[in-house]
């Protein structure tokens, strides 16, 4: 059985320093939800906090509406993946996954049965005899899910999971756990700092910092409406640029950058407070070419092919580089020193106050 998780002001210290002030969350029965945010913001310590292994010293945390702040480790139901595979060198791959079950005094033929089932939900089968020291990375890794997702949690918690693998098996390994997740269920709560791990697995991200979440939503509400410039440079890359919005005799709404480039926002119009110095959020893709030598002028310090696309760093009028992203056209080579025009997309840039704590084009905390 899954479990929908509440955290209702929940406060954590380390003797007088706190390290999550008064946080408030709710994370769905069955949803793949991710803590993303950099070294120290508090991600693995509320992972902790769900496992038991870390005290709640304020605020009330249940699982279901049941509360679980004086609930002991092992009396929570809880499946744990780590960073390290943490599994048994002495023992087999079966030996090691019916281990949970075997503490749960299940009878042998119970076991067996279950080991089967789940050796082909993470496809390692043939390895079922085989000692770890013979297994990749990869292999290790499935193994160590296995062993957490037998013993059916109500839970599974997974630290930095794909850490120790190189580059190509990360991305095979999020994906077998992402189709793997779907097909048992299980309410899942992952923590990464890798941005492109976070939006490639999960239903719904909190990005964090400080211990403070700053933004929950799909990966997609969070890439293209950030809540704050935090966000918006944490996840995905981004140019940010000093703007002023200025508004007509209509109120309506305009971003003016430097003094040659005026691009009209109609999703400001209605919000009267926007108005004065921002800063805009514009990712590489949000430029385009103008093909008429309107919009913001510049340089190409630097061209590089990637196939489908052409990355170009730019060197605006007023000095500024920003990064841009344009489809790689067969007949049209943008070489380093040529003088080119760009003008923003409109409806996909976000548009933040001079603080940059909020967003006017919609983001939401």
């Amino acid at each position: 059985m899954s479990v929908a998780i509440s955290f209702n002001n929940i406060v954590k210290k380390y003797g007088e320093a706190t390290v999550i002030p008064e946080l408030s969350l709710t994370i769905k029965e069955g949803e793949f939800f991710t803590l993303l945010g950099p070294s120290g913001c508090g991600k693995t310590t509320l992972l902790r906090m769900i496992a038991g292994f870390n005290s709640i010293e304020g605020g009330e945390m249940t699982f279901n509406g049941r509360a679980m702040n004086q609930v002991a480790p092992g009396k929570r139901n809880i499946g744990m993946v780590f960073q390290s595979y943490a599994i048994f060198p002495h023992l087999n791959v079966s030996e090691n996954i019916a281990f949970g079950l075997q503490t749960r005094k299940l009878v042998k033929q119970e076991i067996a049965k279950q080991v089967d089932e789940i050796l082909k939900v993470v496809q390692i089968e043939q390895y079922r005899d085989r000692m770890p020291k013979n297994l990749s990375g990869g292999q290790q890794q499935r193994v160590a899910l296995a062993r957490a997702i037998v013993i059916k949690p109500d839970v599974l918690l997974m630290d930095e999971p794909l850490s120790n693998l190189d580059a190509q098996l990360r991305v095979d390994m999020r994906n077998a756990i992402k189709q793997i997740q779907r097909e048992v269920g299980i309410t899942t709560v992952y923590v990464t700092h890798d941005q492109e791990e976070a939006m490639a697995v999960s239903d719904r991200i909190a990005v964090m910092k400080g211990g403070v979440i700053q933004h929950v939503g799909t990966p997609r509400e969070i890439y293209q409406r950030p809540a704050n410039l935090f966000v918006a440079t944490f996840v995905g890359r981004t140019n940010i640029i000093e703007a002023v919005i200025a508004r007509n005799e209509r109120g309506e709404a305009s971003v003016v950058i430097g003094d040659s480039y005026q691009e009209s926002i109609p999703s400001l119009n209605r919000i009267q407070e926007a108005i004065g110095a921002v800063k805009l959020s514009v990712r590489p893709e949000e430029f385009v070419l103008s093909p008429d030598q309107t919009g913001l002028k510049g340089t190409v310090v630097n061209s590089m092919f990637l196939g489908l696309n052409t990355h170009l760093t730019v060197k605006l009028s007023h000095g500024q580089e920003v990064e841009v992203i344009t489809q790689s056209e067969l007949d049209d080579v943008i070489e380093t020193g040529e003088r080119i025009y760009l003008k923003i997309l409109a409806e996909k840039i976000n548009v933040f106050d001079a603080s940059g704590n909020r967003n006017f084009t919609g983001g939401t905390g």
